[in-house]
Parts: structure tokens; sequence; C-alpha cells
């Protein structure tokens, strides 16, 4: 929930700010101001990218504001050992039964070709690919909200320059000419606080989380191609307990530790 607090600290901040530099918040009200910034962003971003990438956003929005929960590399490991255990001991066909109950389509996929009898070769090169594919369509993603956060403080300075053409027209009357002055500038405060408090952050989420993800995959090649090859458990485990931080191992202990007494069992 870190961007849902962060965008109402910045609304509070901005807010608490205009108060203390003797601004009235009431200026906020201008909706030539909202529909200049929010109304050219969308616009510049439809003419940026075609329909089938742009209908992705409120998804896009939803993954960024609300972070889907990271699967555990710590529980990823274990089941890596695990496989390496039952391929020592019955044979990679026996993994079956892990591709047949996993829900992670990436991992189904790559033990099913272990499973076929893919040479090692060819499985790296499908997986690899795969994370490549996800890598260019997560970047097209983040794209979309990097590109609203540099159209958006560009088109509040176009909002500030249309608010002073109408300004001049009341150029006779001083308390109008200043209240159009004052909402001329609305505009521009909008353009940067939406594109780098929102579009430009919300971009770096998505990089984020992409990152992560991709992180997750590549442990999961790694103890896939390793079962592939033989790879003892002990020295899986110690092959990629690397991708696990120092704060999380004891998770991955206990883990390994429910696994074993299963295996006990």
């Amino acid at each position: 929930m870190s961007s849902i607090f962060g965008i109402i600290l910045a609304l509070i901040a901005i807010g608490v700010g205009m108060v203390l530099k003797g601004a009235s918040l009431s200026a906020l009200n201008n909706p030539a101001a909202y529909l200049i910034i929010f109304g050219g962003t969308a616009a510049a971003i439809m003419i940026a990218f075609p329909f089938s990438e742009i209908k992705k956003f409120p998804i896009l929005l939803k993954i960024a504001l609300f972070e889907p929960k990271q699967p555990s590399k710590s529980v990823q490991v274990a089941i890596l050992v695990k496989c390496a255990e039952i391929a020592k001991r019955e044979g990679l066909l026996a993994l079956e039964v892990i591709a047949r109950d996993t829900q992670d389509a990436f991992f189904k996929n790559g033990l099913e070709l272990i499973i076929d009898g893919h040479d090692i070769e060819f499985i790296e090169e499908v997986l690899l690919d795969e994370v490549a594919a996800i890598d260019k369509r997560h970047k097209i993603g983040a794209l979309i909200f990097t590109q609203a956060g540099t159209y958006a403080p560009t088109l509040g300075v176009l909002g500030a320059v249309i608010g002073l053409v109408a300004s001049l027209g009341n150029l006779n009357n001083v308390d109008k000419l200043g209240h159009s002055i004052s909402a001329a500038f609305i505009a521009t405060l909008l353009g940067i606080f939406s594109g780098y408090v929102l579009w430009h952050p919300l971009a770096n989420k998505l990089k984020r989380i992409s990152k992560l993800e991709q992180e997750f995959k590549i442990l999961t090649i790694e103890g896939l191609l390793a079962v592939y090859q033989g790879v003892s458990p002990s020295s899986l485990e110690k092959k990629l307990t690397v991708y696990i931080a120092p704060n999380e191992r004891k998770k991955f202990e206990k883990v390994n530790e429910e696994f074993a007494h299963e295996k006990t069992a």
C-alpha cells in the first residue's frame, strides 16, 4: 500500500504547503487546468501508443498501485531441491508429479520440457526466450507511464500559456488579472505534480515489479537446468540460496524442514 500512502502524503504536502505559502486551496478548483493536463496527457498517450497497448492501462495502474504478492524465493528453492531429490532417487520422469501439482505456468513448462527429454540447450533457450518476451511486454507497459510523466509537465506549461493569453484580456481589471494569472499557473502545478509524483514513480514501480518477477524466473531456470544435469540436492541448495536475501534464509530453512518432515512422514 506504499503507493497509496505516498499519493495521500503528496496531496497533503502540496495542500499544506500552499496554505503555508499563503495560497488558497480554492485555487485548485480549476476545471480547465484538469482538462488540459489529464485530457491532454491521455490524448498524447493515444497518439504515441496503439490501442492494443493502451487498453492495458487500467490493469497496469492496478498492478502499480496494489503491487501483487511476489512468489517466495525460499519456497521455490525448497521445491527445486525437492525436485533434485526426486530426480536422483526416481529419475526425471518422476517429476511429473511436481509438474501436475504446480500452479506456476513457467515452472510447469520447464518441468514438462525436462520430462519430454529435450536437450538442455533447447530447454534453456525456450525458457530464456520466454523471460525476454515478458521483459519486452513489461517495458512497454512501464513506458506508457514514463511517457505520461514526460508529457504532463510540458502540458502544464501549455496550460499556463493559455491562461496567460486569457489574462491579457483583463489588463484593465486588476482583480480579474490577478485571478487569471493565478489560475494560469494551476495547470503548471498539476502538470508537474502528476508527472513527477504520479506517472514517473508508478513507472518505476512497474519496472521494479518486472525485475523481481524476472529474477524469480532466472532462479527457476538455474534450478531446473541443475536438476536436469543431475546436480546433487545439497549442491543445488548452496547454488540457489545466493538468490535469497540473508534475512530470508531462516524462512528457507523452515520451509526445507517442513518438506523434509513431509518426506519422512
